[in-house]
């Protein structure tokens, strides 16, 4: 018992050190990453979302989940310690008009067409936080580091940690020297590794050869690396300019006031998206948080992009909430079946699989969201914890 205390009451004085530190600290670790004119998502200090706040969570309901991260929560759905992933080994370059995807895990999705291949928010690093804190990964890359392509383009949606791995980065730049683009203020943290990056404001957009160019989009979200520097750098989605279609990438995001697909898929027709649609339940029974879409936003925002084939991500790897390990997908494909649609092509894909998308064609009827509420207003999907 005598032991135990003492464990004990180390524990409790190295979380009130650490309270302490993040009370009185805070110029320490707020960071300045951009200066620029005021806009309508900047006040001259902070970006924020125009549509509202994306962060619906009080400082006690934050401080509740740090804890239960690092010394874990019973009442959650147990996840599984390792999940077995057989990794791809895809192609070196696809030319002509084909497309093939292959989902590498969390929000990291290798895209290779005409010629191009493109990476999004690459993490291979097996914890996601600072100094190697964070989550630990459950499922690991779908494509070894050694078997992937030389990359041409990175897109780094913005600057958590799960989404921005500077150690992966790091990696990347040496090998490939890929063009690597962003959101205005993450420049600065993406130089701390020693990479290059194009920062760029919503609507921004770069060429990368002829008829290929990324365009840097809305979306409903946050930033920070710390504490205090919460909303120092800008989030956003992507549309990648393709000759045989585009391809959008959401990053991470909340459906906010759920017409930034639109503003995306008018800038020419998607042909291949990946859409989040894990780490939207903080509370149970909650189907999205304001940063994070669920299932049934996510359907919304495939709506809104003229409903391509699209990869279901940012499940399954990284645990970030309280929802089971499996319930994403599973809710997502009841209720794609509900709004009378076939889930396979969105939630049928497996981290490590690579898979051809199909030329851009005529888009299917709207979903019917009316059948998706009577399903849910039935209970249909309350067993899904």
């Amino acid at each position: 018992m005598r032991v135990i205390r003492i464990v004990l009451a180390a524990l409790l004085w190295i979380v009130v050190a650490f309270c302490l530190v993040a009370t009185a600290a805070p110029f320490f670790l707020d960071r300045i990453y951009y200066r620029g004119p005021v806009s309508s998502h900047f006040d001259g200090q902070h970006f924020f979302n125009p549509d509202g706040d994306a962060l619906d969570i009080s400082a006690n309901r934050r401080n509740r989940l740090l804890w239960q991260q690092a010394f874990g929560d019973p009442t959650r759905p147990a996840w599984p310690d390792r999940v077995a992933v057989t990794p791809g080994k895809p192609p070196a370059r696809v030319t002509g008009a084909d497309m093939r995807v292959t989902w590498v895990g969390h929000a990291t999705v290798l895209v290779q067409a005409d010629g191009v291949n493109i990476l999004t928010d690459p993490v291979w690093s097996d914890t996601v936080g600072p100094w190697g804190f964070g989550p630990r990964r459950v499922a690991e890359p779908g494509v070894r580091f050694e078997d992937l392509p030389k990359i041409d383009l990175v897109l780094v949606s913005h600057n958590h940690y799960d989404h921005m791995d500077l150690t992966t980065l790091g990696r990347l730049w040496k090998r490939d020297r890929p063009l690597v683009v962003t959101s205005l203020g993450n420049y600065s943290v993406i130089e701390g590794a020693g990479v290059p990056s194009r920062a760029l404001d919503w609507g921004g957009r770069i060429a990368l050869r002829p008829g290929v160019a990324v365009t840097v989009t809305r979306s409903h979200h946050w930033g920070s690396r710390w504490f205090s520097d919460r909303s120092r750098a800008l989030w956003s989605s992507f549309v990648v300019t393709l000759p045989h279609g585009n391809f959008f990438f959401a990053g991470d995001t909340g459906l906010g006031d759920g017409k930034w697909p639109a503003e995306a898929a008018a800038l020419g027709p998607i042909r291949f998206a990946a859409i989040p649609i894990g780490a939207f339940r903080f509370d149970e029974g909650q189907m999205a948080s304001g940063s994070h879409i669920g299932p049934k936003d996510a359907i919304r925002v495939w709506d809104g992009l003229g409903r391509p084939p699209s990869l279901a991500v940012h499940w399954g790897t990284f645990r970030l909430s309280r929802e089971g390990y499996a319930t994403p997908p599973r809710m997502l494909a009841g209720m794609l079946r509900c709004a009378g649609e076939n889930p396979a092509g969105f939630a049928g894909h497996r981290i490590g699989e690579t898979f051809a998308v199909p030329l851009p064609g005529v888009a299917s009827p709207a979903p019917d969201y009316a059948g998706l509420e009577r399903c849910i207003g039935a209970g249909r999907f309350d067993a899904l914890r």
